[in-house]
């Protein structure tokens, strides 16, 4: 009896791996090994960049919020530990829009960090 090769999986296989690296650049689109180690890196390389995303932002928000203490004679730090301590619950992706959108809020939240301590 003859070895059987399981032919359509294996195609369905390349057809999805192939579809996957739809729009890359040269044989990384057409050339099944080729395709398949790019779309494994760019898959490595999302799950990565994720993660990433988040820690960028939370670097934004706190470099905002920082020029915008910096403007009314103030720290990061002690912003934040006076916010604390006056018992104001608010993140900091609301802070850094304050600081940009609302000058005269993140003003009365400065002075209420700064009478906390």
């Amino acid at each position: 009896m003859a070895r059987t090769r399981n032919i359509p999986a294996r195609n369905k296989r390349r057809k999805r791996t192939l579809k996957a690296a739809k729009g890359y650049y040269g044989a990384r689109s057409r050339q099944y090994k080729t395709a398949l180690i790019a779309v494994e890196r760019a898959r490595a390389n999302a799950y990565r960049d994720r993660k990433r995303k988040k820690r960028e932002f939370r670097r934004l928000w706190i470099t905002r919020i920082n020029a915008a203490c910096r403007m009314r004679d103030s720290k990061y730090s002690t912003f934040m530990n006076g916010l604390k301590k006056a018992g104001v619950e608010i993140n900091r992706k609301m802070l850094s829009e304050l600081a940009i959108s609302d000058a005269e809020a993140f003003d009365r939240l400065v002075e209420k960090a700064n009478a906390a301590l």
